[in-house]
């Protein structure tokens, strides 16, 4: 089981964006320093849900800071940049950090970014196989040309290559962030792990985990590889002397943020939208996950890993809002909830 960090860079009323990316960067480095396997990190346009527009520069920035961990986009969203270009950024990463970096890609929603950059309503509803097939093929090809619905250009190399004698593995891991069955049998036809999104159960995630194992198996992936497929689970992580401590630093801070942020979002069409109460969002999240003390997290991981095949979890730790509160959570989770699961 490996254990990371879910790094939105959210920002809680009364702050900046520049001290919701300051706590981020700091949270990376103890993420780093605690034991914790990968940092993964969103990525938001224009609004305080979460102030890191680019996860791919910032995960660039914190692989320079940090010596050991992954470090992964959770995610780079694949309608709103050039598949090629996000590749590159990809690879040089790969290449450059030794192979700690894991490339995760998204749909993303019917925001207004696409208007903003050029994209269009077309590129969130039929364009993500495309991109996505095209940024695989970057990756994993020495030259690549394309004649699709939304990118032709003549064939050209591959530079820098990810495949790389000082990395030793064929380029860097790609994730696909999964929301629906549709989503599920595209990760699953190529062989891609799944992130799991945090606002969903054990039930419904063992559920998509079987979905993906049987898509995979029907497109002629191998026993082996369908076995160690690494999904990843994101939730949200408070450790407290007691679960009610817990419960309450979240219930205090969260629907603050939650509110601010999820009413900032404007879609491109005017489409109506359902707004989830923040309150009972953040007393959903407390139940779903490991809100507690180190011993109910330990376990409740173990059982998430138990009853859904999942190997991997990006735990949101910034529930506080307040920097030392989070790098408390993380020490806490490095040092008395890891162990229990190791």
């Amino acid at each position: 089981m490996r254990v990371g960090s879910f790094v939105l860079a959210a920002q809680y009323p009364g702050q900046g964006a520049g001290e919701a990316l300051h706590r981020a960067v700091r949270s990376a480095e103890v993420a780093d320093e605690a034991g914790l396997d990968t940092v993964w990190l969103a990525e938001h346009h224009f609004v305080p849900y979460g102030t890191c527009p680019s996860a791919v520069t910032l995960a660039a920035l914190l692989l320079g800071r940090t010596r050991r961990v992954r470090v992964g986009t959770a995610v780079s969203v694949l309608p709103t940049v050039h598949p090629v270009a996000l590749g590159e950024q990809a690879a040089l990463l790969h290449v450059t950090s030794g192979g700690r970096f894991t490339l995760g890609v998204g749909r993303g929603g019917p925001w207004v970014d696409l208007e903003v950059f050029g994209a269009g309503l077309g590129a969130y509803e039929r364009g993500f196989p495309e991109s996505l097939d095209l940024l695989l093929r970057w990756l994993r090809e020495p030259s690549v040309g394309t004649s699709g619905e939304r990118y032709a250009f003549r064939e050209v190399p591959v530079v820098p290559r990810p495949a790389d004698a000082l990395t030793e593995t064929p380029g860097p891991e790609v994730v696909v962030a999964c929301t629906s069955p549709k989503s599920v049998r595209l990760a699953a036809e190529r062989g891609l792990p799944m992130l799991l999104g945090m606002h969903v159960g054990d039930e419904e995630k063992a559920e998509m985990v079987a979905l993906w194992r049987r898509h995979a198996r029907e497109s002629g992936r191998s026993p082996e590889e369908v076995a160690a497929a690494g999904h990843v689970s994101a939730g949200v992580c408070q450790l407290a002397d007691s679960r009610s401590d817990a419960v309450e630093t979240l219930l205090k801070a969260m629907p603050g943020w939650l509110k601010q942020g999820l009413e900032a979002h404007v879609t491109v069409d005017g489409r109506a939208r359902a707004m989830r109460d923040p309150y009972a969002y953040t007393e959903l999240l407390c139940g779903l996950h490991p809100v507690g003390t180190p011993r109910l997290a330990a376990d409740r991981l173990a059982a998430t890993a138990e009853r859904t095949g999942i190997s991997r979890f990006a735990l949101l730790v910034e529930g506080s809002g307040d920097l030392d509160a989070t790098k408390e959570n993380l020490r806490r989770l490095g040092a008395e909830v890891l162990p229990q699961l190791r």
